[in-house]
């Protein structure tokens, strides 16, 4: 199979698996809009040459929000592609709080691929703040958000000078946009 059609068929199976989640937002617009737009990222960070990082970005959130097992992404995608969604997942038996300090602990220490995907990651979520915050978040917690956002990217500066721009653009624009609100 190749690269292309691997990455359809991830991007058909992210869909299925995300198919009754929402975004938190406003919007609330549906949860594939989140992992394409993960995947659009690192897909131009990489400039289209790594296509297995960009199936794992599609993938990134299945274990945590579906419970998808790693091995029965190893079995469809390959051991790469599991082990980088599994470089990416929290581990949700932990309390939130503890999760947000690993995410920023550990960010330096996980792989390019990884690193790669967490920068697009926090890009979008940021921007999705920006754009259609959740209804229930205080503009503190939108601030918080992207305050925490920012010491997980810092763990990793230097992993990709694009991507880098793009979530300093993203937290620009979150920050004016919660101080409009």
């Amino acid at each position: 199979m190749n690269d292309l059609t691997r990455i359809m068929q991830a991007a058909d199976t992210a869909a299925r698996w995300h198919v009754g989640q929402r975004r938190k937002g406003q919007a609330a617009e549906p949860y594939i809009n989140h992992l394409l737009e993960v995947a659009f990222l690192v897909t131009t960070a990489t400039e289209g040459r790594e296509p297995d990082v960009v199936i794992a970005a599609l993938l990134h959130d299945a274990v945590e929000d579906q419970g998808i097992a790693i091995d029965s992404i190893a079995g469809a995608y390959g051991r790469k592609v599991a082990d980088i969604v599994a470089e990416v997942t929290d581990d949700k038996a932990l309390p939130k709080a503890e999760r947000k300090r690993l995410q920023v602990e550990t960010a330096a220490h996980k792989s390019r691929e990884a690193r790669l995907i967490k920068l697009a990651d926090k890009t979008s979520n940021v921007r999705a703040i920006a754009n259609s915050p959740p209804p229930d978040w205080s503009i503190e917690r939108r601030l918080d958000y992207v305050r925490w956002a920012g010491e997980v990217v810092a763990q990793i500066r230097g992993t990709s000078p694009w991507l880098e721009q793009q979530f300093s653009e993203a937290a620009n624009h979150a920050e004016q946009s919660a101080t409009k609100s």
